[in-house]
């Protein structure tokens, strides 16, 4: 099988419940998604997503993404898409870092393994052991009372998992996570996250005064280091995200910040199999484990989905399912979670049929 052509699309992918907004004020309602088909030899075609949050959330933009898939894909041309590792060594031969281009190849390379094989990618990981997860909802910044409204409402329809977006003037976020805390129940499971938006004074104020509170704190800074500080003296458990692109970032993680968690993007490791990787890891030091990307519809939602199916149910902390958060269905709304859970689909491949008339033109074909 040999991989004969690349179809580059753009979509747009709109925010299902009006604005998103997040720490500095950065706001999405509706995000320049890239979608690519990888068709083959063999008639086998593979899809991946790759869908940004604007363009200062992380050092990433959608033209950028679509130039290096340009000689990525001219890289790949004539090569077996089901030899994954050997795919991967090709792109990083071609191209330093640019992990967010990489990752929807990695991602249509492994949906054309499984549909190759007639099993769903979860299979190829070794098989579902988390049959039905909690998904979590992110809690855009507002008012106290609008985020617990939110928190309230979302629960109505089974959701109990919840990211706060703070990330604002710390004593603002201390009485938004204390309103959201008490609009939950014992059960509820709140994650604080700043997306790296406190300064570092800001965050000691704001992880002081969410002392004593049920909630996990996310990237209260930018870099590492200033997390670590931020995080200093305080019993909040930590989680961290947007600092971490790598193994030695993990072990830095866990034995310099004291995290409990680290948050998995596609896009900042470079698809699916190093997902994997350092889902793997994570299990392996004892740390929660949370998959998820920047953003995306039912592509990226799929893919997700078998990364959490496959990882231990005790060790999965946070994982979404976007496409009940966006309006990207260009898979007929599938996966859909049900009751605020969520699982893999058991189709070939990602398990889903993508609609190509929903794409339109794509901007560009590598044959």
């Amino acid at each position: 099988m040999k991989i004969t052509e690349i179809e580059v699309y753009s979509y747009q992918v709109g925010y299902a419940h009006g604005t998103y907004i997040m720490s500095g004020d950065r706001v999405a309602s509706t995000e320049d998604g890239t979608v690519i088909r990888i068709r083959t030899s063999e008639g086998i075609d593979g899809w991946g997503e790759i869908t940004t949050l604007g363009k200062t959330y992380l050092p990433v933009f959608p033209e950028g993404i679509r130039t290096a898939l340009r000689d990525l894909g001219q890289a790949i041309l004539g090569k077996d898409p089901r030899n994954i590792l050997a795919i991967n060594q090709t792109m990083n031969a071609t191209l330093m870092g640019q992990e967010f281009a990489k990752s929807p190849i990695d991602i249509a390379c492994w949906d054309i393994l499984g549909k190759s094989v007639g099993k769903p990618i979860s299979s190829l990981l070794g098989g579902v052991i988390n049959e039905r997860f909690p998904v979590y909802e992110a809690v855009p910044l507002g008012s106290p009372e609008s985020m617990a409204e939110y928190i309230t409402e979302r629960r109505k329809t089974g959701v109990n998992r919840f990211q706060l977006k703070v990330g604002n003037n710390p004593l603002e976020d201390v009485a938004r996570t204390r309103t959201s805390v008490e609009a939950g129940d014992e059960k509820t499971v709140i994650v604080a996250d700043s997306n790296g938006g406190w300064s570092l004074a800001s965050a000691k104020l704001a992880v002081q005064g969410m002392a004593g509170l049920p909630v996990y704190i996310e990237q209260p800074c930018r870099t590492t280091a200033d997390c670590i500080l931020a995080h200093r003296g305080s019993d909040l458990p930590l989680v961290l995200d947007e600092s971490i692109i790598s193994a030695d970032e993990v072990f830095r993680a866990k034995y310099e910040a004291n995290a409990v968690s680290v948050n998995l993007k596609f896009g900042k490791l470079g698809g699916l199999t190093n997902v994997v990787r350092a889902r793997d890891l994570l299990q392996d030091l004892n740390m929660a484990v949370s998959v998820e990307d920047m953003w995306g519809g039912d592509i990226i939602t799929a893919a997700t989905s078998h990364i959490a199916a496959t990882t231990r149910p005790a060790s999965l902390l946070m994982t979404p399912f976007f496409n009940d958060w966006t309006d990207g269905h260009l898979a007929g709304y599938s996966p859909r979670s049900q009751n605020g859970f969520g699982a893999a689909p058991q189709g070939p491949g990602l398990g889903i049929e993508v609609d190509v008339s929903l794409l339109g033109k794509p901007l560009m074909i590598i044959r």
